[in-house]
């Protein structure tokens, strides 16, 4: 016997996937989007879905559980990251003096993911409200090659640095979600 859950899906044309495709709230009809802005808009859109889908459904202490000692990552802590990571894009981007960070000093994003409804609903809140700013800090460059910030970033970079990030972290999430529930990733 085993403490581990047992592997499962809401599929069941590919009982290997999260969803059916036709119920999968990341498939759209059509063709993909024309132009590489647009292309860059769309996968970001696709991982920030699979990070919320990842996350339907749990309770605070499930999003809260750590994946294995010594590590300090859980579901909730990727949603706090991802929203400090957010700010600091943005901070790249904006000439101003940066914003402070959201969680406090290094990994507290991760560290300070309790099991508390208050702090699963802030973190939901913090990330929504990161990605829009830093949507709309983006907007104003529709020029994917034009330098930002201090450091001379380009926006085209920056986007790219966004959907890598996501992804890498929705990769994780993924085994999270499995060793919490069983639930299979797609």
């Amino acid at each position: 016997m085993s403490d581990l859950p047992e592997r499962w899906t809401q599929a069941s044309v590919y009982p290997d996937m999260w969803a059916d495709p036709d119920k999968d709230p990341r498939n759209k009809d059509g063709v993909s989007p024309d132009g590489e802005l647009a292309t860059l808009q769309d996968f970001l859109t696709g991982y920030r879905l699979t990070l919320q889908m990842k996350c339907e459904g749990l309770n605070p202490e499930q999003l809260a559980r750590r994946s294995v000692p010594p590590s300090t990552m859980s579901l909730l802590g990727l949603v706090r990251h991802l929203a400090e990571v957010e700010r600091d894009w943005r901070n790249w981007i904006l000439p101003e003096d940066p914003e402070p960070k959201l969680y406090g000093a290094r990994d507290a994003d991760f560290e300070g993911a309790l099991a508390e409804q208050a702090l699963v609903d802030g973190a939901f809140a913090d990330l929504a409200r990161e990605q829009a700013a830093t949507d709309a800090a983006l907007a104003e460059y529709p020029d994917l090659g034009a330098r930002v910030g201090r450091d001379g970033d380009s926006v085209r970079g920056l986007w790219v640095h966004r959907i890598e990030e996501y992804a890498r972290h929705c990769g994780h999430a993924d085994l999270l979600r499995e060793r919490i529930d069983g639930r299979v990733g797609q």
